[in-house]
């Protein structure tokens, strides 16, 4: 491979829009909104702005699993973002997130509203307010180690393996390799972990099981940038088994379909304001009535 390509980088950057591939018309080097709108309130305590990539599922998956303990303050209105429309840059999406980033969270169950935003913090926002799937003994260290380290992680195989692999204007040989090496190395660092332990913090499954499945998960199936043979996924036998007992759990089926607005028609439900909408407004139900 030759290590020529003939670009110099100037000494000072400026932004050149057709450089930006297939998000070209979403990405900017400044923040702040594009335009004044208001986000939708809905009627419960919860108010969650978002669409189901893996930063999304994870939220969605720990307010089902709450609800599906029986702690009714987890109600929530889930609005579809679409961040391919720019919907993250309204002033009022802004407001509840500066980084214009899904997702973003309005507890409004107090005096006061309170925004939360990236997902790691909701997750454990969430955690702390209701007192579960984060534990109190010993293993709380872990857990949040491994919190932190999906947080740290995640730009690598999304930003990093994901963008060259699958959506950068050409393939750049070097990047790919860069990026998968490092993807591999974690599946091997989760591989080895899940070895030894049924979950990640131990026997307890918690907010780093939530954090680390959407994308690590989705990873081991081949349903992330159709990478799975690329990658070997198949060989971390570990991650695969772990994968699968979080897969069939019904809260984590139920938050992988909320703001779903891709694939089959049956898995999706673009908002979520009751738990009955899983039954009557999915979008084939939707399609079907229309």
């Amino acid at each position: 491979m030759s290590d020529d390509t003939g670009y110099v980088p100037p000494k000072v950057w400026t932004w050149n829009k057709a450089n930006g591939g297939r998000f070209a018309n979403i990405n900017r080097p400044i923040a702040g909104p594009t335009h004044d709108k208001d986000l939708p309130i809905g009627q419960h305590p919860l108010q969650l702005y978002s669409l189901a990539t893996p930063n999304g599922v994870k939220v969605t998956v720990m307010l089902e699993e709450l609800l599906a303990k029986g702690h009714a303050g987890a109600e929530y209105d889930a609005w579809l973002i679409k961040i391919n429309d720019g919907d993250q840059f309204s002033s009022g999406f802004v407001e509840a997130n500066p980084n214009s980033k899904i997702p973003a969270l309005v507890d409004r169950s107090g005096d006061k509203p309170v925004r939360v935003f990236e997902s790691g913090a909701i997750l454990l926002y969430l955690a702390e307010k209701f007192g579960e799937f984060l534990p109190t003994d010993g293993t709380r260290a872990e857990a949040l180690s491994w919190l932190f380290w999906q947080m740290g992680s995640g730009p690598y195989l999304g930003g990093g393996f994901g963008h060259f692999y699958a959506y950068a204007p050409f393939k750049i040989e070097y990047a790919i390799d860069r990026f998968a090496m490092e993807v591999k190395r974690q599946l091997d660092v989760l591989d080895r972990r899940l070895a030894d332990v049924e979950y990640l913090a131990g026997d307890q499954y918690t907010i780093a099981d939530m954090a680390v499945w959407p994308w690590y998960g989705a990873l081991a199936k081949g349903l992330v940038y159709d990478a799975g043979e690329f990658l070997s996924v198949h060989e971390y036998r570990n991650v695969q088994r772990w994968t699968d007992q979080i897969a069939a759990r019904p809260a984590v089926q139920r938050g992988r379909m909320v703001n779903r607005a891709f694939g089959d028609p049956a898995t999706q439900l673009h908002e979520r304001h009751d738990a009955s909408d899983f039954e009557t407004k999915t979008q084939d139900k939707l399609q079907a009535g229309s």
